[in-house]
């Protein structure tokens, strides 16, 4: 009975890593033709405005050099090459591996974004349990009401005036960066650095999960197994902490992994507003450069990330949820 449980997590195992391989292939290839379809010349990230006074056989020569010269069959296989040996190839803005300029910047997108998504998720479900245990109360029309105009606030909006107020004005809060110079290592220093890009971001993200799981929980305490919890003399709260929330469990880990390229998304704006020094801010600047070999590995991880956590998010839901087993399983 062991042996074949154990097969059958190997085989489901063997079929994720497969689909993972194929979805990063395919976002590979599109991203690495939408770049270089992309009006612009990425000689420019390289050489600056050394490229204005270089006459034509030297403009050929330095694309012959950096590989810019072969057609778009050619150059996606020798980077595939590379990226399979480690090597992702050099950054024509920084003159450097991608990989050397990316692996600070990751340590910072990585805490900003991960403590973001905790206290959303976590502010989401407690507000959401509040709201659904005083349906309809006062308590539970200013929840809403306060967490509606929060999400409708645009974020680049919302954090031009916090450092307009807590960085300009007061002096509070740092308006950029990650850190102060030389305190890479001082943990508060970097607190202190994080506490307005994740206001932003909470603001701009929580109540939207929170509505959602709001809405499941009311739609689950009408339910009739809550019925006969009521008649047995369970309070609300009781109904709503034992039986409910754990119901709607599948529910919740299904959003958190939804949530996740939206949290992504929102590190972007934040990094470009405060000035973060992180792997979203690095994805813009690369884009607009044309940075090809840095553009691809800055989408490519976020991407792994993404389905990454979509794969494990399926498989803790069919653990939750065994009747989602049958209904979403993977064909073959």
């Amino acid at each position: 009975m062991k042996s074949k449980k154990r097969n059958k997590i190997i085989k489901k195992t063997i079929k994720y890593v497969i689909l993972f391989v194929i979805a990063m292939f395919i976002l590979s290839v599109v991203v690495f033709i939408l770049a270089r379809l992309a009006p612009g010349d990425p000689l420019q990230a390289f050489y600056g405005e050394a490229l204005d006074s270089m006459n034509d056989e030297q403009i050929a020569a330095a694309r012959a050099r950096l590989g810019l010269d072969d057609n778009l069959f050619v150059q996606y296989f020798k980077w595939l090459g590379g990226a399979l040996h480690g090597d992702f190839g050099l950054s024509l803005k920084y003159k450097m591996k991608v990989q050397d300029v990316m692996g600070p910047l990751i340590g910072n997108t990585l805490a900003l974004g991960i403590t973001a998504y905790i206290v959303v998720f976590v502010l989401a479900i407690v507000l959401a349990t509040v709201a659904a245990l005083h349906e309809d109360d006062l308590l539970d029309k200013i929840i809403c009401k306060v967490g509606t105009a929060t999400y409708y606030i645009p974020p680049f909006w919302l954090g031009v005036v916090l450092v307009l107020i807590f960085s300009v004005n007061l002096g509070w809060f740092p308006s950029s960066g990650a850190y102060d110079v030389g305190k890479q290592n001082d943990l508060g220093n970097r607190i202190w650095h994080m506490i307005l890009p994740l206001i932003v971001m909470i603001a701009s993200h929580f109540w939207y999960y929170a509505y959602m799981i709001r809405n499941k929980l009311l739609d689950e305490f009408r339910k009739d197994y809550v019925l006969l919890a009521k008649s047995k003399g369970l309070t609300r709260r009781q109904i709503v902490w034992k039986h409910c929330l754990r119901n709607v469990g599948p529910t919740i880990v299904s959003i958190m992994a939804i949530a996740i390229p939206h949290v992504i998304s929102g590190t972007v704006v934040v990094e470009a507003v405060f000035g973060y020094p992180g792997i979203g801010n690095l994805a813009v600047e690369s884009a607009k450069l044309h940075d090809y070999n840095m553009l691809m590995t800055t989408v490519l991880l976020t991407g792994a990330f993404v389905f990454f956590a979509s794969f494990v998010a399926q498989a803790i839901n069919e653990q939750i949820d065994p009747r989602m087993k049958v209904t979403k399983e993977i064909r073959w």
